[in-house]
């Protein structure tokens, strides 16, 4: 995400933007060849540096917040890992946010219908900004599975959203990342639009040493931007 036209090359590892069994990509994947829109100055010049004083106090604890003393309720997790380049450089100064459902599997959203529910003391969203090491962490519940309608008893798996924004407005990214040993995976037309083995990169490692005693499961998800590792990008 540092050159001049953040370009995002289609390889192997990313889903394709038609992928029939996610139902959603016939409807929005594109029938005509791409036109390349040039950005605009504002666009890829900031506002690298800047993101905490545009964005506040980091967001980094998500089982609670500032509405209140109430804890979310849960299974507690961190989440942490690195943001890389395409030869493993840290990547600082770089906003990752997140969003998930609660541990119901049920979203603050007016449009998230599903009976399920809510958790007053859980917004599901936070972010932060990786620091010199490129490195990021956040405290959460871990999301449950939900009903999501692509077709008779299409369930997603457990997974977090992460946002990316390097150093400039168009250079955002977002992908999801999953949990060991989830079943749901194998047959989420979603996770299953990124190719093996490349899926595997979408799938978070369990680490004892990131494990917190007596408080919260830790698990590592390191991030690469581009080249022969890279994470694979929703479009």
């Amino acid at each position: 995400m540092s050159d001049a036209t953040f370009d995002h090359p289609q390889d192997a590892s990313q889903p394709p933007s038609l992928f029939p069994a996610y139902r959603a990509t016939v409807l929005r994947s594109p029938r005509e060849p791409l036109v390349r829109i040039p950005h605009t100055l504002t666009e890829t010049t900031g506002p690298a540096g800047s993101w905490e004083a545009l964005m506040g106090p980091a967001i980094a604890d998500l089982t609670r917040h500032d509405r209140g003393p109430g804890v979310a309720i849960g299974q507690r997790i961190v989440v942490t890992g690195r943001v890389l380049d395409e030869a493993a450089r840290p990547v600082p100064d770089t906003v990752v946010e997140v969003w998930q459902a609660n541990a119901a599997g049920r979203y603050i959203h007016r449009r998230d219908q599903w009976d399920a529910p809510l958790d007053p003391n859980f917004t599901g969203t936070g972010r932060v900004v990786t620091d010199a090491q490129g490195r990021y962490r956040f405290t959460t519940i871990r999301p449950g599975a939900y009903p999501w309608g692509n077709h008779r008893n299409a369930w997603r798996p457990a997974h977090i959203h992460l946002s990316l924004l390097g150093p400039a407005f168009a250079t955002r990214l977002v992908t999801q990342l999953y949990f060991p040993d989830d079943p749901l995976i194998e047959i989420d037309p979603i996770a299953n639009a990124v190719p093996m083995p490349y899926r595997n990169r979408l799938v978070a490692r369990f680490d004892i040493d990131t494990t917190q005693p007596d408080y919260a499961l830790g698990y590592i998800f390191d991030i690469v931007l581009r080249g022969r590792d890279a994470t694979p990008w929703e479009h």
